[in-house]
């Protein structure tokens, strides 16, 4: 994946704090890469459930396939920039 530089100025017309925006994106990358690890925990609790058996070392096509389709996803770090850019909400837990 080749590497792709983020403009900052974009980020910071948004949030005018650089360094509680990258705090922000932190967050929410980790909320979407937790997300995406339950999904492809479910999914492959699926494929998994009938075929246990005491050799892990063999390919399940399945398996691959998924995981290769995981892989190909967008990153959860470039997508929470992308939200950052286009505007995400946030607030502090003390303001109601």
């Amino acid at each position: 994946m080749p590497v792709v530089p983020q403009n900052l100025l974009k980020i910071k017309e948004k949030i005018p704090n650089l360094y509680e925006a990258v705090i922000v994106a932190a967050k929410r990358a980790r909320k979407l890469n937790d997300d995406a690890r339950l999904e492809f925990n479910a999914l492959l609790s699926t494929i998994t459930s009938g075929h246990e058996d005491d050799f892990e070392d063999r390919e399940n096509p399945d398996q691959l396939k998924l995981a290769l389709e995981f892989e190909k996803r967008e990153k959860p770090h470039l997508k929470a920039i992308k939200e950052l850019q286009t505007g995400i909400e946030y607030r502090y837990k003390n303001e109601k």
